[in-house]
């Protein structure tokens, strides 16, 4: 009986050493959360576009001017009627066709006489001015009027012409009484009252 029990209580423990072996070698159950990775965008600051100014326009007044005809024989010598030629001492070159303000006039040679034209064109104008005048030409003192005269031009203004040669300023004549268009290139000469060319 002694040792009867004794294997029982022996029994009973190795039972129990198994099974508490068995429960603590026993894998602990795990559980995998799967956690959503959420992304966060940065917010952006609204940004304004750039402003644009609208372009400028301008008034219709400031657009619609009508450009006034030009009826000058050269710079500063306006002429807004009807033109008038005198005569006058010209330096040493003598009595010789001038406008109302003393500015002297030229012939040009290439030009033809009593042809109603001018052969004086493009960039020739700008050195050569014709004079100009708005109605007939005037004769002044000492100036035939019936070798007065006028010619249109292909812009439709009207050039003075003397015993049918058409007259011209000379763009470096400063002031009154100058004379330096003559003789130049020797087709550019000053006009005699008599409307021959001073040589």
């Amino acid at each position: 009986m002694k040792y009867s029990n004794l294997a029982t209580v022996m029994g009973a423990m190795v039972v129990l050493a198994l099974v508490l072996t068995a429960c603590g070698s026993a894998a602990t159950p795990t559980v995998a959360i799967d956690t959503p990775v959420v992304t966060i965008e940065p917010t952006l600051e609204p940004t304004e576009a750039p402003a644009t100014e609208a372009p400028a326009t301008e008034s219709p007044a400031a657009t619609t001017e009508a450009a006034a005809t030009d009826t000058s024989g050269t710079a500063g010598v306006p002429v807004t009627g009807a033109a008038t030629v005198n005569v006058a001492e010209v330096g040493t070159f003598g009595q010789a066709l001038v406008d109302s303000e003393g500015r002297s006039l030229y012939l040009f040679t290439n030009d033809t006489q009593n042809s109603g034209a001018s052969s004086c064109t493009g960039n020739c104008l700008v050195n050569w001015p014709p004079l100009f005048t708005d109605g007939a030409p005037v004769a002044g003192t000492g100036v035939d009027s019936a070798m007065l005269g006028t010619i249109t031009l292909p812009d439709g203004t009207t050039q003075v012409t003397y015993n049918g040669w058409p007259l011209y300023y000379y763009i470096d004549d400063a002031a009154p009484g100058d004379a330096n268009g003559q003789g130049v290139g020797d087709v550019w000469f000053l006009v005699t009252p008599s409307g021959e060319m001073i040589q």
